[in-house]
């Protein structure tokens, strides 16, 4: 197997209703590349998958996938695989008859179908589990069915849309290994939507940040994590302590930020000027206890045990702190209640302008 490229040239995509779900994109994924889209429900990343597989049309532009542009090619003729969320397979079909399935539609005899099934149950470790029924495999197993039923049609791009949402957290975390093992190996183009920010840090070798039709950033995860460029892709991306405030000098690639806290400085990628409403972001893991270049004291809420990680949570005027420390062993001096001092170095800090936030768990638990 071998992977394509996939080209997005100018697509926007509106709903006959005059909803928008995609913005014009423009977006290239790399041939043999394990590339996710990520974002919140309704951000427009399925509706990217359905367009790329065909079963919607782009509304301006056009997909290209290995070179060919897909704009007369329905689903059944694209070199594509999808792979639903809620897997469908068939549950009183023998897992290597559903493996084969896509092959019996092609034509192909039922030896040839057989030893192309044990081929891919082979490749996804389950060579002895052909003659089983779905049912009779665990939530992992029955995943790993669905990812060689999509390969056994040779795809080159495979289309998977939040495949390991309906898993546990322990299955899920193995599963990422193994979606990430199978694609190296195969060389297949994976394009992987999740809301799950873990999955697309984890498996991925580049991630597109996508909200309310646009996508907001793309790079590496490790790009997007350290250096995000929008308040948008550093509250959703992992977590971040946010500083509200207003530019008060721009020196170099640094800035000051006025905020009601204090004065801090931190990285100024935008060149924000002084005068503008502006956002400082702070990874806890970047915070510090003790004094430092940027200070500040806040009291000590809570104390969150998570195993390798110990979650400090200070409030200061209304505002939640948090600093994750490693845990090694070492008791944290300050009680719930007790004034610690907080600071954290100026290039661990990135300031943007100011623009829509993802929304917290809270949030939406409340809704």
């Amino acid at each position: 197997m071998r992977g394509k490229d996939v080209v997005l040239d100018n697509v926007s995509i509106t709903y006959p209703n005059g909803f928008t779900a995609v913005q014009t994109t423009d977006l290239r994924i790399e041939a043999g590349e394990f590339f996710s889209i990520l974002g919140p429900s309704g951000c427009g990343k399925t509706t990217i998958l359905r367009a790329v597989s065909g079963f919607i049309a782009p509304s301006t532009g056009r997909i290209v996938i290995g070179g060919e542009d897909m704009g007369t090619k329905g689903p059944n003729v694209r070199p594509t695989a999808l792979i639903f969320q809620n897997l469908a397979l068939f549950p009183l079909m023998p897992v290597w008859e559903n493996v084969a399935f896509g092959l019996e539609a092609r034509g192909v005899s039922k030896r040839e179908r057989r030893a192309k099934a044990q081929e891919l149950l082979d490749l996804v470790a389950l060579s002895d589990q052909g003659d089983k029924l779905p049912g009779e495999l665990s939530g992992g197993q029955r995943q790993r069915v669905a990812i060689a039923r999509a390969l056994a049609v040779e795809p080159a791009v495979l289309l998977l849309d939040e495949p390991l949402s309906a898993l546990d957290l322990k299955l899920r975390q193995h599963m990422r290994a193994e979606l990430r093992d199978i694609q190296r190996r195969t060389g297949v183009t994976f394009i992987y939507i999740t809301h799950d920010q873990g999955e697309a840090l984890t498996m991925s070798d580049r991630i597109a940040v996508m909200n309310e039709g646009v996508i907001e950033q793309f790079g590496t995860g490790d790009a997007i994590y350290s250096a995000p460029r929008t308040a948008f892709a550093a509250s959703f991306v992992g977590e971040a302590n946010r500083f509200d405030g207003r530019i008060e000098r721009a020196e170099g690639d640094q800035a000051i930020i006025a905020t009601s806290l204090g004065q801090f400085r931190a990285r100024n990628p935008g060149e924000l000027i002084p005068g503008s409403e502006a956002m400082l972001f702070v990874r806890p893991e970047a915070m510090a206890l003790g004094a430092g270049e940027n200070n500040l004291a806040a009291r000590l809420v809570r104390r969150d045990l998570e195993g390798a990680f110990v979650n400090l949570f200070f409030e200061i005027q209304g505002h939640e702190i948090a600093v994750h420390l490693t845990n090694t062993g070492h008791a944290v001096d300050a009680g719930p209640g007790q004034v610690a001092s907080l600071s954290f170095a100026a290039n661990h800090g990135v300031i943007l302008p100011a623009g829509p936030l993802a929304r917290t768990g809270r949030e939406m638990a409340a809704q």
